[in-house]
């Protein structure tokens, strides 16, 4: 643990910033210098994790391999360090204080009174800590804090870093501010009065900025930066402009030339290596000259934030740098798609995209859908409940099931193809497990990393070039294997198997140009630098199609 060293990422002024893509980018050119790195993201919100909420409130949730259910900003993390996240790189107000409150009720405290400080904060310290307590501690931990300095939730994570100083030493602790620098047009000039106030609060409540983050449409200026490092009290290089960009991938480039990394290591006493960002230079310079376009349908129920798709977004554009193809995403609301509208909505769509969801709002307009691409030759690819509409479709017009459905629209309905499976082998715990129907919601899905085994020369096979994969999973529902046999005689493929048989994985359709439906959620494992093969194989089944 001695080793470790800590970045804490505060943010000022107003919310989505990019504090999660910052801190990201710092990760990547921290690592590029040769560094171990993670990052923690520490929420202030009290659900004890993103699972129960809302997409179209929250983005969406990212699903670690030991099954932790988190925030969207684990997927930046993961897509630009390319290290794995897992359940200790991300807490909230509520799993600290769920801690806390178990710990009362067992008699840890021996009586004592449970206050903020020290208990919860104490808590909160532990739970950064324990990034740095494994026998592969990084060299660096990034910690973000959610939300923006002021709000009251977020005040006792501040004051639980603002102690980590006197714990730890200078040395070892170092506070990077992102704050807001708005650039006025009319008047033709940035104005940093809201980042002195924002670092002002910070001050209030014990700490004081090492680095400030200038978040900006246009560069500051170097006597905005020295006019910035007089009043809020930082060392006059230690002022840093993040600008917009047109490509997210170009904002480590944008901070190394800053020298923010540089910076970083000069104050943390870390090697004066230098970064090799080469496979950084060429990922944005294919991605800025693509040869050809692809237009790619999102069919979905979340449409109105695209945060909700946050995963998908990304592993589409990182098969389409693959492809070096141009990836036009058009984002289609499923309650939209009806009989009378479905072609003239997906008319002169290359591919169509089918992603995941809960609950039965725009699920007729999802499997009219996968109707469309299946008899129009479209390149579909179905991810969960995606893959489920595929199932339910083909069941209906090709396998004369003519009511089939899935119990979590129809509970009570005869042919349930999909059904609420209540135990299965857990290759983690080694044994099967079991579901509590009755329980709450929270935790209640098959979550994280589970083993499939291909079917040579399927689609699948092909794409990943082996027959043993391990994919991320977040769902309560599963195919029913008494319609297996059923609807593979009607020419449906189950190419995807758990390694025991009994779980549907992977669902194809051969005679198809490229059909295929994914339990699993494959966005979850692809970064920039490796594109997931499924998704880069759609596009390329659709850069096809639009040539004809």
């Amino acid at each position: 643990m001695q080793k470790t060293k800590f970045v804490f990422i505060t943010g000022g002024v107003l919310s989505s910033l990019g504090k999660g893509l910052a801190a990201a980018s710092l990760g990547a050119l921290l690592k590029a210098r040769g560094l171990t790195v993670t990052i923690q993201k520490l929420d202030p919100y009290m659900n004890v994790d993103p699972g129960t909420m809302n997409p179209t409130q929250h983005g969406e949730v990212y699903v670690t391999d030991d099954g932790a259910e988190t925030d969207l900003d684990l997927g930046h993390y993961e897509r630009f360090i390319d290290e794995p996240m897992s359940q200790r790189n991300n807490y909230t107000s509520g799993s600290i204080y769920y801690s806390v409150i178990q710990k009362e009720r067992r008699g840890d405290y021996l009586g004592g009174t449970v206050q903020v400080i020290p208990h919860i904060t104490d808590e909160i310290k532990s739970a950064i800590l324990s990034i740095a307590e494994r026998p592969d501690a990084p060299d660096v931990a990034l910690i973000e804090i959610g939300g923006t300095v002021g709000d009251i939730e977020s005040l006792p994570f501040l004051e639980a870093i603002r102690q980590m100083r006197g714990d730890l030493g200078r040395d070892r602790c170092l506070y990077m501010h992102l704050t807001l620098v708005p650039y006025l047009r009319v008047a033709g000039e940035h104005k940093t009065k809201p980042t002195q106030h924002s670092v002002k609060e910070l001050r209030s409540l014990g700490i004081q900025p090492d680095i400030i983050l200038c978040r900006c449409e246009v560069p500051v200026s170097n006597e905005l930066k020295r006019k910035i490092a007089l009043f809020c009290d930082v060392d006059p290089d230690a002022v840093f402009s993040s600008v917009d960009v047109g490509n997210i991938y170009e904002v480590p480039l944008k901070l190394f030339e800053e020298g923010l990394d540089q910076k970083v290591a000069i104050l943390l006493h870390l090697p004066a290596k230098n970064a090799n960002l080469t496979p950084w230079r060429t990922l944005v310079q294919v991605a800025a000259n693509p040869e050809h376009s692809v237009k790619i349908g999102i069919v979905g129920k979340y449409v109105e934030l695209k945060e909700a798709y946050k995963s998908l977004y990304e592993a589409l554009n990182h098969a389409g740098i693959a492809n070096r193809s141009s990836v036009e995403l058009n984002f289609i609301n499923s309650e939209e798609v009806t009989t009378k509208t479905v072609d003239s909505i997906l008319e002169g769509l290359d591919g169509i995209l089918v992603p995941g969801g809960f609950g039965t709002r725009g699920v007729e307009g999802k499997i009219l859908t996968v109707k469309y691409a299946r008899e129009n030759n479209v390149p579909f690819f179905g991810i969960c409940l995606g893959m489920q509409c595929a199932v339910i479709e083909y069941s209906r017009n090709v396998a004369n099931i003519a009511k089939a459905t899935s119990e979590e629209f129809a509970p009570l309905a005869d042919d349930k193809v999909i059904y609420l499976m209540t135990d299965w082998f857990d290759h983690r715990a080694g044994c099967k497990v079991y579901r509590d129907t009755e329980s709450d919601k929270g935790g209640t899905m098959r979550l994280g990393a589970y083993p499939c085994n291909l079917e040579s020369g399927s689609f699948s096979e092909k794409a990943y070039g082996c027959e043993l994969i391990e994919e991320r999973h977040r769902h309560r529902y599963e195919f029913n294997n008494q319609y297996r046999q059923r609807l593979e005689e009607a020419g449906l493929k189950f190419t995807g198997l758990s390694p025991d048989g009994e779980l549907v994985e992977i669902i194809e359709i051969p005679e198809h140009p490229w059909f295929v439906g994914c339990q699993f959620h494959p966005e979850f494992k692809s970064t920039p630098m490796r594109p997931h093969p499924l998704f880069r194989d759609f596009i390329k089944a659709a850069l096809e199609n639009s040539k004809g």
